[in-house]
């Protein structure tokens, strides 16, 4: 079993500061509002504090859930879309598998062939395999690409067959409203990394589910939850 993140130099108890974490990347939320809502429950911790937490803890807890998912399926949809930062427009490149799991992200200047070839790349060192298909929209760039990367691989292109990698981005686009926007193509890149992997598990499919379905699986998700963040076993040192 992966052992959770070290809590060592921090005197707030484990499960305050995964909760911190996980309101903040599982809803709306400014760093304020999580403060006020710890608050409400006695706790005073200072949004700035929250948000350290969120940058040394987020990513660490997103791949503790990732490495939790089951393998992903055969089948890859990519998509991109510009996403405005500091009023430039930037390219968000997403890779989710026939289930919709999200499988990489990656925060690019540009949308051309080279930017397409770096994804397929990056995508294949981190899942370690080939897929059987690849499916996109028609934009020339990951067809060049895809004939240079992986040629053996199925490729195809349709704005009707991706619906379900362009629908993964629409989480993002609650957020980046929320946000007021991303200030640079890092912070993007560290926020929507670790968002990518933490809001999800707390989205099951609930129009597949009745309620009582939709409560087991979210006690189980929350107790995943608490086994990778440390929650469940020790609280953190004083």
């Amino acid at each position: 079993m992966d052992s959770a993140p070290s809590y060592k130099g921090h005197r707030y108890p484990v499960e305050v500061i995964s909760h911190c974490v996980r309101l903040y990347f599982r809803f709306p939320l400014s760093f304020r509002e999580v403060e006020e809502l710890i608050l409400e429950r006695g706790v005073i911790v200072s949004y700035e504090t929250v948000r350290r937490w969120c940058l040394k803890f987020g990513q660490a807890y997103a791949n503790g859930l990732r490495r939790r998912q089951p393998r992903p399926g055969d089948k890859r949809h990519l998509d991109e879309v510009f996403v405005k930062i500091n009023g430039e427009r930037k390219y968000l490149w997403r890779a989710v598998d026939q289930d919709g799991n999200v499988l990489d992200i990656l925060m690019q200047n540009r949308r051309d062939k080279a930017a397409a070839r770096r994804f397929f790349r990056r995508l294949m060192k981190k899942k370690h395999t080939v897929p059987r298909v690849v499916v996109t929209d028609k934009l020339r760039s990951y067809g060049a690409a895809h004939r240079e990367v992986m040629p053996s691989v199925e490729h195809r292109q349709s704005k009707y067959l991706n619906n379900r990698a362009e629908n993964s981005h629409q989480p993002t686009r609650q957020r980046e409203r929320a946000m007021k926007g991303f200030r640079s193509v890092g912070g993007a890149q560290r926020f929507l990394s670790a968002f990518s992997g933490i809001s999800p598990h707390f989205r099951p499919r609930r129009h597949l589910m009745t309620a009582t379905e939709y409560r087991l699986e979210m006690t189980t998700r929350f107790a995943v939850w608490d086994q990778v963040t440390g929650a469940a076993g020790q609280p953190a040192e004083a």
